[in-house]
């Protein structure tokens, strides 16, 4: 098993939810890190964690985000990281489903994505970099992010079911001297 370390700068976590029940809001967070420990030669055997920023809630509205990352929603002050851990990995045609278990505000659900594995490559330094894409949706409320307005036309102005969009872009670590048996 190899140890992998997720590349911000080409790691995309974004969502999408139903605004007043007829648009869609679109955003991403802007903070990630983690590791992932992939085993190429039985992928079910893989594993990891995702940590995201809370506070680094983005949509391109600034009174919006400050409302996400507030008590109604995320608490980014009380609870400054969502996290992600995967719990198994299982084969599902030609892509996967991975099970993780998710933390946000203090409260972990598990949650089931279905993921694709894209490839690995020689980075621009030389190493290997891989790519994933991970798709799955969410009932916000699961987490106690219950804040919601009612429409005078009837429905919400916030929908439950969030979905999620990652792409994930990992390098894997380097190998230690030590750990190569270098002397």
């Amino acid at each position: 098993m190899d140890t992998w370390k997720i590349d911000p700068a080409h790691t995309d976590i974004t969502f999408s939810a139903k605004h007043m029940m007829v648009t869609t809001v679109r955003g991403k967070f802007d903070q990630v890190e983690g590791e992932l420990f992939l085993d190429e030669r039985n992928p079910t055997a893989s594993r990891g964690e995702i940590r995201v920023a809370a506070a680094s809630v983005s949509t391109g509205v600034e009174q919006r985000d400050q409302h996400l990352r507030s008590a109604d929603f995320f608490d980014a002050a009380n609870h400054p990281w969502i996290v992600a851990r995967v719990t198994g990995v299982e084969p599902k045609g030609d892509r996967y489903l991975v099970h993780t278990d998710v933390t946000i505000r203090g409260v972990t659900r598990p949650v089931t994505f279905e993921a694709e594995f894209l490839g690995i490559v020689r980075s621009m330094q030389g190493g290997r970099h891989a790519g994933f894409h991970l798709e799955g949706k969410v009932n916000r409320e699961d987490w106690g992010l219950t804040w919601n307005m009612g429409l005078e036309a009837g429905g919400w102005l916030v929908s439950k079911e969030i979905k999620l969009d990652i792409d994930i872009a990992a390098d894997a670590a380097a190998v230690e001297l030590s750990q190569a048996g270098a002397a």
